[in-house]
């Protein structure tokens, strides 16, 4: 369960991310709105699931699935620029994240 716990924070660290470069500087109401219910949520979730998996792991997990979902977003929906290499460090960078959880041992 924490693991699952763990990517959905991962994701609504995406959505925070989005939302905050989206509220042009708190100046818009909802990505505002968004930015902190998404932000606080993610941020429970990270919390929770670090009882089970160790800190490491657990943050540098949250921290790829986050980063990798706003550039993948970003180059979806315009405000970035696609390239191949891009998206081959984003499945390297997915790949690690997997790794980590292949090799995670619990505590």
């Amino acid at each position: 369960m924490s693991w699952i716990v763990l990517i959905a924070s991962g994701v609504l660290e995406a959505v925070w991310a989005t939302a905050l470069g989206k509220s042009e500087g708190f100046s818009k109401l909802w990505p505002t709105v968004i930015f902190g219910g998404a932000l606080a949520l993610s941020m429970a979730g990270l919390a929770w699931a670090m009882r089970e998996i160790p800190i490491g792991t657990a943050y540098a997990v949250w921290v790829g699935i986050g980063a990798a979902l706003t550039v993948a977003w970003a180059m979806i929906s315009g405000d970035a620029s696609v390239s191949w290499l891009k998206i081959a460090l984003l499945v390297g960078l997915i790949g690690c994240i997997v790794g980590l959880k292949l090799v995670d041992t619990p505590h």
